[in-house]
C-alpha cells in the first residue's frame, strides 16, 4: 500500500508534515472518500516473489500497511492464514468487507498498526511471510520501523519489502517530498544487518526492476525496490 502520494507540484515536506501522513486521522480521510483507493489487484511483485520460490508452503502471513486489503485477499485465497494491519480503521474495514465478498473472510484477521508510535506490528518471530509493501517512512525513522517489521519474522521464514526506487525522482515520475523517503535494496539489507558475516539473515533477493505503471497520460516506467531476505 502507498505510504506517499505522487505529485510532481507538492514542496519537499518538512519531517512533522511526512509523519502527519501517516497518521490514522490522514488515512481515515483518504479511504473514507471514496469507494477504492487502490486497484483491488494484488501487488504484482508480490505474486512474482511468491511464485519463484520452489516448493513454498502457505503457513502464516503478515501484511504490513495493508491498505484495502488486495495482497491479503490474494494470500489468503493461496492458503495462507493471513492477519492484515494498517493505522486506517476505515481500510481494515474495507479489508473486512473483501475477504466477506472474496469467501476467506476466515483466513483473514484485521490489526491496527501505527508505524511510528509502535513499530512491531504483532508477535515476536511468528509469521513464515511477512510482507510490507510502499511503505515510506521518513529517513529517521526508518530503521526502527523496518527493524520492528522484520522481528515479527519466524525462524526459516521469509521478509518481503517491495517501494519505490529513487531512480524515479531522476527521471521526474515521482516526486520524492523530502529527502530519503524513497531507497534502494541496500538500505534495507544494511538497517538489518543482512550484509554482515554474521547476520541471522540470507538475502535471496536485492533488485530493482522496472515495470509499466497505468496513468491518466499513458502508461509510464517505474522503478522498484525489491528485497525478499531469510531469517536463517
Amino acid at each position: 500500500m502507498h505510504r506517499h502520494e505522487h505529485s510532481h507540484h507538492e514542496h519537499d515536506k518538512t519531517l512533522g508534515e511526512l509523519r502527519d501522513a501517516l497518521t490514522a486521522g490522514f488515512w481515515d480521510e483518504r479511504y473514507g472518500g471514496t469507494d477504492r483507493v487502490w486497484s483491488g489487484r494484488p501487488n504484482q511483485r508480490l505474486v512474482e516473489q511468491l511464485d519463484a520460490i520452489p516448493d513454498l508452503a502457505p503457513g502464516r502471513a503478515l501484511d504490513v500497511a495493508c491498505g484495502e486489503g488486495a495482497d491479503a485477499v490474494w494470500l489468503a485465497k493461496q492458503g495462507w492464514q493471513v492477519t492484515a494491519v494498517d493505522v486506517s480503521q476505515v481500510a481494515l474495514a474495507k479489508v473486512a468487507a473483501h475477504a466477506e465478498e472474496e469467501g476467506v473472510g476466515d483466513r483473514i484477521r484485521i490489526g491496527f498498526y501505527d508505524a511510528l508510535a509502535d513499530p512491531r506490528p504483532v508477535g515476536h518471530h511468528t509469521f513464515d511471510l511477512v510482507t510490507v509493501s510502499f511503505l515510506h517512512v521518513p529517513l529517521p525513522d526508518f530503521p526502527a520501523v523496518y527493524r520492528g517489521i522484520a522481528d515479527a519474522v519466524a525462524p526459516g521464514g521469509r521478509l518481503l519489502v517491495v517501494a519505490h526506487h529513487p531512480d524515479d525522482v531522476t527521471t521526474g515520475a515521482r516526486h520524492d517530498h523530502g529527502p530519503g523517503l524513497m531507497f534502494e535494496p541496500e538500505r534495507v539489507i544494511e538497517t538489518l544487518g543482512a550484509d554482515r558475516p554474521d547476520s541471522p539473515w540470507e538475502v535471496e533477493v536485492a533488485d530493482t526492476p522496472v515495470r509499466e505503471q497505468a496513468t491518466p497520460e499513458g502508461p509510464l516506467r517505474v522503478r522498484d525496490t525489491v528485497v525478499r531476505l531469510r531469517r536463517r
